[in-house]
């Protein structure tokens, strides 16, 4: 038998002293990540898309070293735990390491028993000082464990402290070393001894303002600023500013309102307790408005001299995932967004100026056939695994899990789990079955709260293959089960909906079962995640199980959505009402006008899209004129065989889901019409409404 790529845990909760962490890199699995087939928040064209991984990624804190950016992130009751990416460029991403290999604190985070699903580790703060980096975060119920390495890719130590909700820490150039905390004001700011581990006694600073959680303090040019966002379920991110770490603290509003466009998520309500509990999933409705904005995040300079945020946005089912929103000083406060266009962030916009050129890759190799005796870093267990049960060398070329004793999937150890990939993600195994023994359940699912799943259940009548969906703990039986089977699990996370399936030979699949809601909430603190997982409800440990070539494709990581339809001429509708942008010729102008009963395109309304780089387009009208911008009225320009200039470029912009959006480069505000009104189209919306329905978002067609 055989761990993880990391060296074993080496201390015991007792000892406090850490644990060690090889540098974690990708595992031979014989699958390479391919940018085209998956996705990447680089556009290749000197641009990138939000979301920064189209993946759960949470609680982020980001920092510089040199030229060289740094990520943490949450990992809560996963296994190996706390994340941490490494950057040259804040937009291309890799694994540097992850701070421990086995998160083993107690009974409840091996499942015996109990669990630690929506608590672990959680909400750290990454720091470098002095030629080491640390990263802070805490442990529910146990403390603060405190990370320290010469390098980001470990090895890592660690000592606990005390438990702080939220925590922030700054290295102060007079040598003290400040630590925020809290989620009600006044915000405790204590001092931390210079070898972190302990509290310098009898001192006490406070922040007495309203702020919010998730600090993040910083020192910039001689004051401090701590940055955290409002709690509630449509949360804002503020900032407060200081001459002194005692204040007095002036806060200003640091983003408000902004949703990139994101609605609501589907709704959960909870019956009942452990093995009898059911749910009640209430499917969004992307027309309700709401939506959930960005909050929580931190703030990192460039060389340069430009200043960006990496900030968190629930994002429904897929899980919590993050941004790259640029920053704009304004009476010496960060704030996010672009001039003219303040506190709100654009969903596409040119990559940072870190004097590093970077083609687009993405995060993690996902795909896995399992050849490599080491395990691929992106894979992680739920809660802490029994490592004699598994194995990657007991048949070469298959993952092994042995069965362990549990009442359901819920407290199933050994259950190795990944991050889906959206906007949809295909997901697949080939599973061999043969070696069960009665009590086994093995198979593919997705593990939330709810939970489903689909596999093969062995009796001692024989083996059957099901569909389990916690959701109203309904069973679907398929009419024959082979032991030797392919399984699958389609996810759409637009409409929130996934499709398991199965297949006797891996190319045809027959579905079984409803159609799966997927749906966030609180339990985990977690999206839906894919997993593969045997145990055995007798009580007792039972057969094994091999899985192979596992496989995630991703439909629509590159497809239309993120196509610029450049030297085409095209037809844009508004999202909102179906009215067609048309150039008005008499007035040089441009208006939208309704369509008739037939659909006919006006002969005006088509536009040819002409590149002027770094993903931006002029739009020229059936006159030869130009969409111009003025103020925040648009005109139509003869440029006299002059190049396009800022008045008439746009920032194109996809949102996924079909819609498009263009950017004014004169104040970086939104091409829009006024729904269910025919008039003249304006430069003046700040962004797009969650259910997409304000005049801002657009449909386009090639012109017939």
């Amino acid at each position: 038998m055989k761990s993880f790529t990391f060296l074993p845990w080496l201390v015991s909760l007792v000892s406090l002293t850490g644990c060690i962490t090889t540098a974690a890199t990708s595992a031979s699995s014989g699958i390479s990540a391919d940018p085209a087939k998956s996705w990447t928040a680089d556009n290749g064209n000197g641009t990138y898309s939000n979301p920064l991984f189209y993946e759960e990624f949470e609680d982020p804190d980001v920092i510089r070293v040199g030229e060289d950016y740094y990520l943490a992130g949450t990992t809560m009751h996963m296994n190996p735990a706390l994340i941490v990416l490494h950057s040259r460029d804040l937009v291309n991403w890799e694994l540097a390491s992850y701070c421990m290999d086995r998160l083993d604190l107690g009974p409840a985070f091996r499942l015996e028993g109990q669990n630690i699903y929506g608590r672990g580790i959680w909400a750290p703060c990454i720091r470098y000082h002095d030629g080491m980096f640390y990263v802070f975060s805490n442990v529910n119920g146990v403390g603060l464990q405190v990370f320290r390495s010469k390098s980001a890719y470990g090895p890592w130590e660690r000592n606990q402290l005390p438990g702080r909700h939220d925590l922030s820490v700054l290295f102060d150039d007079d040598g003290k070393v400040y630590i925020i905390s809290g989620n009600r004001s006044p915000y405790p700011i204590e001092e931390l001894t210079p070898d972190l581990k302990s509290f310098v006694p009898g001192v006490r600073h406070q922040l007495d303002a309203r702020m919010g959680e998730g600090h993040h303090l910083y020192k910039i040019n001689g004051k401090y600023f701590d940055v955290s966002a409002i709690p509630g379920a449509h949360t804002d991110q503020v900032v407060a500013r200081a001459d002194s770490i005692d204040g007095p603290w002036q806060v200003e509003l640091m983003v408000q309102g902004e949703s990139l466009g994101v609605p609501t998520q589907n709704g959960v309500r909870t019956r009942g307790r452990g093995s009898n509990q059911t749910f009640t999933v209430t499917p969004s409705n992307p027309n309700a408005g709401g939506g959930l904005t960005l909050h929580q995040g931190g703030i990192v300079d460039t060389p340069s001299g430009q200043w960006w945020s990496i900030i968190m946005q629930d994002h429904g089912s897929i899980g919590r995932m993050v941004a790259l929103v640029p920053i704009t000083w304004e009476n010496n406060f960060p704030i996010i967004g672009l001039p003219g266009n303040l506190r709100k962030a654009p969903n596409t916009w040119i990559k940072p100026e870190t004097g590093y050129k970077q083609d687009p890759k993405p995060l993690f190799v996902r795909s896995d056939n399992f050849d490599s005796p080491k395990m691929n870093p992106v894979w992680q267990w739920n809660h802490v695994p029994d490592d004699t049960k598994w194995s990657l060398t007991e048949k070469p070329g298959v993952l092994r899990l042995h069965s362990l004793a549990s009442d359901d999937f819920w407290m199933a150890r050994n259950s190795l789990t990944q991050r889906p990939m959206g906007p949809e993600s295909i997901t697949t195994v080939e599973l061999d079955a043969s070696d069960l023994k009665p009590g086994d359940t093995t198979g593919l699912a997705l593990l939330n709260a709810p939970y489903a799943w689909i596999g093969l259940v062995k009796t001692a009548e024989g083996i059957t293959l099901q569909m389990f969906d916690q959701t109203n703990r309904k069973t679907t039986n398929a009419p024959n089960s082979p032991t030797h089977l392919w399984l699958r699990v389609a996810c759409n996370f637009d409409t929130e909906e996934a499709v398991f399936s199965w297949s006797k030979d891996g190319k045809e699949f027959t579905p079984l079962g409803d159609p799966f809601i997927m749906a966030y909430q609180l339990t985990t603190f977690q999206g839906v995640r894919p997993a593969l997982f045997n145990y055995n409800t007798s009580g007792q440990p039972g057969g094994y199980a091999d899985f192979d070539n596992f496989t995630v494709d991703e439909p629509r990581a590159r497809g239309i959505e993120r196509e610029i339809p450049v030297n085409k001429t095209i037809v844009l509708t508004s999202g909102a009402d179906g009215s067609f942008l048309v150039a008005d010729i008499k007035n040089n102008t441009l208006v939208n006008i309704s369509a008739d009963a037939a659909g006919t395109v006006p002969q005006n309304a088509k536009f040819q899209i002409i590149d002027v780089d770094l993903g931006r387009v002029a739009i020229k009208a059936t006159n030869d004129r130009f969409i111009s911008v003025t103020g925040e009225g648009v005109e139509l320009k003869d440029l006299a065989g002059k190049a396009p200039g800022d008045a008439e470029s746009f920032q194109w912009i996809n949102l996924m889901r079909g819609d498009t959006m263009l950017m004014s480069l004169t104040n970086h505000r939104y091409l829009a019409t006024k729904p269910n009104s025919p008039s003249q189209v304006t430069v003046s919306a700040t962004g797009p409404q969650p259910d997409r329905k304000g005049g801002v978002c657009f449909k386009w067609r090639a012109a017939e």
